[in-house]
């Protein structure tokens, strides 16, 4: 059915083992070799950051943000590999998840890093109480029209940005100048090699595609829409 999702729900085989036991039962049922990990009360995940974790994943076993002086292990990215260390944790009742960090490769996500996709750190913001509820509420209520599009990298964007996907949210009635410069604050490195020093255009080279569809020109004002997917690629591309 539209609006839900098709879950598997897992319950823990041994109660009150705490954020250790939900991440091991978590991962044995899983049916990827990545998973990301949250809580159930984190009402704002911010899928740009969720996206750049996962990208950050290649050469470690766990990649955690550390936000507000501390790491943040449920909003963090596992290699199911890692699960038979987290039985060991619960059998000598190391019921914290940091324990597992010094044993495997771990990248610890800086704050520096976070902001650019989450000034706000509201995917660290969860709920505890009826006020908290209403607090998220009335947030999300403030910003629920905000507009939802992907730009999708290929060759040297996909290179210099070291990933091929990059989630954008934008305000109602951005263009898609507007999402260029989005991207910068997103992937730093495509300034003056994919996208040009004014932010809004892109060099030489390079052209835009609109949701697989029509190119479109260097001076692109063209408004956006949530759903929309964008394509930048070298304008002598194949295929």
């Amino acid at each position: 059915m539209p609006g839900y999702l098709t879950v598997t729900l897992v319950r823990d085989e041994v109660a009150y083992q705490g954020p250790v036991g939900g991440i091991l039962y978590g991962l044995r049922a899983a049916s990827h070799e990545v998973c990301f990990i949250t809580s159930c009360d984190a009402p704002f995940l911010n899928l740009r950051l969720v996206d750049y974790m996962l990208s950050l994943i290649e050469n470690h076993d766990v990649v955690v943000p550390f936000w507000e002086e501390r790491l943040q292990p449920l909003q963090a990215v596992y290699r199911r590999s890692v699960a038979p260390l987290l039985q060991d944790q619960l059998e000598r009742g190391e019921l914290r998840p940091v324990f597992l960090y010094k044993k495997v490769r771990t990248y610890e996500v800086p704050a520096a890093d976070i902001r650019r996709f989450d000034p706000e750190g509201l995917s660290f913001r969860n709920m505890n109480s009826p006020e908290d509820y209403q607090a998220a509420l009335a947030l999300w209520q403030q910003h629920h029209h905000e507009i939802s599009c992907v730009v999708e990298l290929f060759g040297v964007a996909r290179l210099k940005a070291k990933t091929a996907r990059i989630p954008l949210t934008l305000t109602p009635g951005a263009t898609i100048c507007d999402a260029l410069s989005a991207l910068v604050e997103a992937a730093p490195a495509l300034l003056n090699t994919v996208i040009a020093s004014d932010r809004h255009s892109l060099t030489a080279g390079f052209s835009c595609n609109l949701n697989g569809t029509q190119f479109l020109p260097n001076d692109i004002q063209t408004e956006l829409h949530s759903g929309d997917s964008l394509l930048i690629l070298s304008s002598d591309a194949g295929g």
